[in-house]
């Protein structure tokens, strides 16, 4: 017999099974890729960079890197340097969206969201994913160990 199940029962409950989605990047490129982009955004003076790691949360990427930048030319400078080591290491097909608050680059496996400072505390995303700003410096860029 099919029982049902509530929508309330399922937002309270969760998804019963793991989100499974086709990585482009093996776990130690992807580890080594991510390594780059923090390196970059920290050598572009970004501020409260962190790494979340959205495996068996999220179907749409591996992992999403969030970080502050002071002015709309600072971040798209960001963005420009964070392109261009995406497609050095093989990541050919990135997508970026912007305004004058932010920078979206989607690299499929990898996320990245640029803010200025008051569009990240509106946006507030870490807040979505459970991970305060705080704890930034417990954030792992590692891969997950099961």
């Amino acid at each position: 017999m099919n029982e049902q199940i509530s929508r309330k029962e399922v937002v309270q409950t969760g998804p019963q099974h793991t989100v499974k989605r086709a990585s482009i990047l093996d776990d130690a490129k992807l580890k080594q890729v991510v390594d780059l982009l923090v390196e970059s955004l920290d050598e572009d003076k970004a501020e409260d960079i962190i790494v979340i790691d959205l495996v068996g949360k999220a179907s749409f990427a591996d992992r999403m890197i969030i970080a502050t930048g002071q002015v709309d030319r600072q971040i798209l400078a960001m963005a420009t340097h964070l392109d261009k080591i995406l497609f050095e290491n093989g990541i050919k097909k990135s997508t970026m969206e912007k305004s004058p608050d932010w920078v979206l680059l989607d690299a499929g496996d990898i996320i990245v969201h640029l803010f200025r400072g008051e569009a990240r505390e509106y946006y507030n995303i870490e807040k979505i994913w459970n991970v305060d700003i705080s704890e930034a410096s417990e954030v792992s860029t590692e891969a997950p160990q099961e």
